[in-house]
Order: C-alpha cells, then structure tokens, then sequence
C-alpha cells in the first residue's frame, strides 16, 4: 500500500481593493470659526497673564510700602524717646544752669548778662 498524499490544494489569489473615503475639505465659514475661537482664547489668556503680572506689581509695591511703615516707626519711636529724655525738667535745669541762666521762681527765668555774652562770643 503506498501512502496517500496530500492533494494539493489550489489556492486562489483574489485582489481586493480598499476604498478611500476622501472627507470633505472643511468649509470657510468652519475654518474662521476655528481661527476666531484660537484667537479669542490668546486674547483672554493674555488679559489673564497680563493681570496677573498687575497684582505682581501692586503686592511687590504694598510690601515696600509695608517695610517703609515699619522703618518709619522705628525712627518714630527713637524720636519719641530722644523727646523724652530731652524734656526731663531735672536736664533742662542742669542746662539753662550750664549756660548762665537761675530760676526764681518769683521773678521768673533770670539771665546772667555775663554768661550771655561768652555764648555770643563763642557763635562767632
């Protein structure tokens, strides 16, 4: 017994053809939408940043405005005290004293024609 073969088998080459769909272009009226709608969105993203650069500005501006205020009463309350200790009646005594002046107290501040002169002559 001889072994059997395989029949052959026949095949067939069939040729298929895919069909391309063009689309349509897109229309004008479809296209100036698209670009106006890009537009509009840059134009409302740049007002944004734009604002955003402004409130930058101002909070750089309130914070050297703020640093300013401090150092001002800083200065403030050196010149309070400086008042304070300027206006000690015991310090105006021992000056008016130093520069030829005596209270009485009757008669008021009395000065000293001598000790006037000495101060005169030392502006000059």
């Amino acid at each position: 017994m001889k072994p059997k073969r395989k029949e052959q088998q026949d095949y067939v080459i069939r040729e298929t053809r895919k069909k391309v769909i063009r689309r349509k272009p897109i229309p004008a009226g479809e296209k100036m939408l698209y670009l106006l709608t890009v537009l509009g969105v840059a134009v409302v993203a740049s007002i944004i940043i734009f604002k955003y650069a402004q409130l930058y500005d101002i909070s750089l501006h309130i914070k050297q405005v703020n640093s300013e205020i401090q150092s001002f009463q800083i200065e403030r309350e050196q010149l309070q005290r400086e008042v304070q200790t300027l206006s000690n009646p015991e310090r105006i005594r021992q000056f008016a004293q130093e520069n030829g002046m005596s209270s009485s107290l009757d008669n008021g501040i009395v000065v000293n024609k001598s000790s006037v002169l000495e101060g005169m002559a030392k502006l000059e």
